[in-house]
């Protein structure tokens, strides 16, 4: 598994998810429960983890993603 991206932006986090699923790539996301130590704050970031052959696809959907929104991720 490689790390897609890393990110406390959930919104972000979920549309990115949406599209990778609609595309067939399974992600999995690391972190997803560390705001029980952090209190909910959302300031630990979670990280996106794609597998190693999905890797290259994943990441133009994400730079899909980042040109949606103006690139500003």
């Amino acid at each position: 598994m490689k790390e897609l991206i890393r990110s406390n932006d959930m919104v972000l986090i979920s549309y990115l998810e949406h599209r990778l699923r609609e595309e067939g790539i399974e992600c999995f996301m690391l972190d997803a429960h560390m705001s029980v130590l952090e209190g909910s704050l959302g300031v630990l970031p979670r990280r996106m983890m794609v597998g190693d052959d999905d890797h290259i696809r994943a990441d133009a959907i994400l730079n899909d993603v980042r040109r949606e929104q103006g690139g500003e991720l």
